[in-house]
């Protein structure tokens, strides 16, 4: 047959489709596949072991179990992980995996490139090319969850027992503003709580926003999960400069679709991310007038030292700065953290990701939100 499908990000309605021209649908045949797939890893419908003969050759005739082709590789002095994935056309994107003491955490890109363009962000100043497709989301998960099974090989390939070596969090962290891909997006988070498939938690799953306020809305109904919002500035005027989707999405609509959010959360709080930028937004006032803008809501913040990039003329805020505005914030109630930088000596930091990207829309984008 010429049309070979790949099973990896297909959803169970298309995936029992496919399996009715077999004769061979059902649930339970839908919920043995995804399991090989996403639980064991596989990628030989020979290794299906507990599939019918028949079945199994139908599928190596129609179909494939095929991720994106792996460029680079580079890990970082503190154990950080950095990927590079081919997406084609000259485009490629980046996956972290950040291990640490019990966890896990896979920082997932969503598109090659962002045309949000957010000053402080390397990704951004790439340029945008396009959204990435489920199979592209989810294949990150699916290839950095077999680098681990490799680095711990199992007697048994359904060997359970190494619960430690399994990724725990995921973060929508990566390249790409993911509510600018909601089709491709909310299907991948979807499979990563499938209990058949990778059986992650809604708390163990942060997507990112720059403050899509229309979509924030709308994940709330769809697939609620563990929300961070890139704020970054404490007003309109600042924000607008270092976030140029802030004049789409005002400050007033943005903290208004977050309180909203709340209500329908897995978590009773929305994470405030805050880039901490030297003599930009870090000082005493900023502080307080973040207090006022935030106290409305449940909510953390969690500062984030910058990281520097090529061709950026930011500077990050000195660690005294930053312990002093944690201290305000904390002071007044709301829970503040100082993230910790990882993988900054392979550009595997927060803000620091780029691959590889022929920016071909970036304007037009723009021009569509009238930004």
């Amino acid at each position: 047959m010429n049309n070979i499908t790949n099973l990896l990000g297909l959803d169970d309605s298309s995936l029992s489709i496919l399996l009715d021209k077999c004769d061979s649908y059902s649930k339970y045949r839908v919920a043995q596949i995804k399991s090989w797939i996403y639980k064991y890893h596989v990628d030989s419908f020979d290794q299906m072991t507990n599939l019918p003969v028949k079945l199994r050759n139908f599928l190596k005739e129609t179909a494939k179990i095929e991720p994106m082709s792996l460029k680079t590789q580079n890990i970082s002095s503190d154990g950080t992980m950095k990927w590079l994935f081919d997406v084609g056309n000259g485009n490629a994107i980046e996956t972290v995996l950040i291990p640490d003491i019990d966890r896990y955490t896979l920082c997932i890109s969503s598109q090659a490139g962002c045309a949000v363009n957010c000053s402080f962000c390397y990704t951004g100043q790439q340029g945008f090319n396009r959204n990435l497709t489920t199979n592209e989301i989810i294949s990150q998960l699916w290839w950095a969850q077999k680098s681990i099974n490799d680095k711990f090989p199992k007697n048994n390939i359904q060997d359970d027992s190494l619960a430690a070596s399994k990724i725990t969090n995921v973060v929508m962290m990566g390249m790409g503003e993911p509510l600018l891909n909601y089709g491709q997006v909310i299907p991948a988070l979807r499979l990563m709580m499938d209990d058949n498939a990778y059986s992650l938690s809604r708390r163990r799953i942060t997507l990112s926003t720059s403050g899509i306020v229309p979509m924030i809305d709308k994940m709330a109904q769809d697939c609620p999960v563990s929300l961070a919002v890139s704020l970054h500035a404490p007003n309109n005027s600042l924000r607008n400069k270092l976030m140029p989707i802030n004049k789409k999405y005002p400050l007033e609509e943005l903290i208004k679709s977050c309180k909203n959010y709340v209500s329908r959360a897995p978590r009773d709080f929305v994470t405030f991310e805050y880039c901490m930028l030297e003599n930009i937004n870090d000082n005493d006032d900023h502080a307080v007038e973040l207090i006022e803008l935030i106290s409305v809501l449940k909510c953390k913040v969690n500062l984030i030292p910058f990281n520097s990039f090529p061709s950026s003329n930011l500077k990050r805020s000195s660690l005294n700065r930053i312990l002093s505005f944690a201290k305000i914030l904390n002071d007044s109630g709301i829970i503040t953290t100082i993230r910790k930088t990882r993988g900054d000596d392979i550009l595997a930091a927060c803000g620091q990701l780029a691959g590889n990207v022929d920016n071909i829309t970036k304007i037009k984008f723009h021009n569509d939100l009238n930004l």
